[in-house]
């Protein structure tokens, strides 16, 4: 099988070990830098040229789209779903995972347990909100930050309305969620492959420490 693997970084030690894992199952892989293709759209004939060479379609493909890049990253996922080529994760879930408030409708819909979450635009309407997520602590969770950036615990209801006036005041749009004291700096992640989980991976907070601590820690003060 011919595999195109999409990863901005191709040392990158998931990448080549994605690369690696298909080659010793006989498979040709090749990484491709998203940022390097050119999409054409033309009627009945949707095409990709990389380094302004013409693409052979791969018979799957491999998206590894980094959230920088969502817009022309799930575009192009899109034009290889267009040319016929199978993509593990489609242009629609990649959307879903990188949009907090699309993902928990989806999920929502599924009867999955979730914390009460709100979304409101209008200042009027951020206490009430509090109040029906279950009242302060709270926490607020930008619309598109990754890796616990953009998470806060607002400990009081006067913390979490300043808090979400700031953010909305700067054009964020941001979700207001019940605070589960019972998951005591631990979370879970779960790999799902069709209907199954395949493998799963604990993580846990340092001591007392929140996510947003814990992106600082890894990504370093922001400038």
């Amino acid at each position: 099988m011919d595999i195109a693997i999409l990863s901005s970084g191709a040392k990158l030690y998931s990448t080549s070990r994605i690369k690696e894992a298909a080659k010793q199952r006989g498979h040709k892989v090749k990484v491709y830098d998203p940022l390097h293709f050119t999409i054409y759209v033309e009627g009945g004939q949707p095409s990709l040229h990389y380094r302004n060479q013409p693409v052979r379609l791969p018979d799957a493909v491999i998206p590894r789209i980094g959230a920088s890049i969502t817009f022309f990253g799930t575009a192009l996922v899109r034009q290889f779903e267009q040319m016929g080529a199978f993509c593990v994760n489609t242009s629609n879930a990649i959307n879903a995972s990188r949009d907090k408030l699309r993902c928990f409708q989806i999920l929502s819909t599924h009867r999955i347990g979730l914390p009460k979450t709100a979304f409101v635009r209008q200042k009027y309407a951020v206490l009430p909100a509090i109040e029906a997520v279950g009242g302060s602590p709270v926490i607020i969770k930008l619309l598109e930050g990754t890796q616990g950036i953009g998470v806060i615990l607002a400990e009081s209801t006067k913390m979490a309305e300043a808090i979400i006036e700031t953010l909305q005041s700067t054009k964020q749009n941001v979700l207001i969620q019940s605070f589960v004291k019972e998951s005591k700096g631990r979370d879970v992640r779960a790999f799902v492959v069709g209907d199954k989980v395949v493998a799963a991976m604990r993580r846990t907070a340092r001591g007392d420490e929140f996510p947003q601590q814990r992106a600082s820690r890894r990504h370093g003060p922001a400038h």
